[in-house]
């Protein structure tokens, strides 16, 4: 769908320069979602695997593999093609989707739409919960309990409600230290 440089805005490695690559197709349909172009993926122009191979540039280090869901695709081809680089990769996963790929780092970010697949739990460097209203907090420690104990966690807010949601997020750390306020960064820097 896109590719852009900017800084990491979320999560462990929230400030980091990385090349985001965003990839379209979700059928996932979270109704807060800040990316539904992203869904069909027909409406986006297909771009030759060694292009995107290509795309990231000789001071990028780290790529970040976002979309949509990129899992309705097989990963393997591209992850393998930007790692013969010499790049870090990492992704942006609902989980709903068998693993496909190589990752360096993988953020899972479960929806109630689309449970995530059993075997991400294990493989998760990170748990990510987007808190939209109060049900969320026991939707995160559902997950978190299937998560073993090294994994970061998450807590953000749900942009278009972090004002009423940040205060119950910092109030519910007091409690949980396991958990760890998430913040898109890039969103208040203006970045993408």
């Amino acid at each position: 769908m896109e590719a852009f440089r900017t800084v990491q805005g979320e999560g462990a490695h929230t400030g980091r320069s990385s090349f985001f690559m965003r990839i379209g197709g979700c059928d996932v349909g979270c109704h807060w979602c800040d990316v539904k172009e992203s869904w069909d993926a027909s409406v986006h122009p297909l771009t030759e695997l060694e292009d995107l191979i290509q795309m990231p540039g000789p001071n990028d280090t780290t790529v970040v593999i976002t979309g949509g869901e990129p899992l309705m695709w097989d990963m393997g081809p591209l992850t393998e093609g930007l790692k013969a680089r010499g790049l870090k990769v990492h992704l942006e996963t609902s989980g709903a989707y068998p693993v496909t790929g190589s990752w360096d780092w993988v953020c899972l970010s479960p929806k109630k739409n689309k449970s995530p697949k059993p075997e991400w739990y294990g493989l998760a460097n990170e748990l990510k919960v987007i808190v939209y209203n109060d049900d969320d907090f026991k939707w995160a420690e559902m997950h978190s309990a299937q998560c073993g104990p090294q994994i970061e966690r998450f807590l953000q807010p749900e942009w278009s409600r972090r004002d009423q949601n940040l205060p119950k997020i910092i109030a519910y750390l007091e409690s949980k230290p396991q958990w760890r306020l998430g913040l898109q960064a890039h969103k208040y820097i203006g970045m993408p």
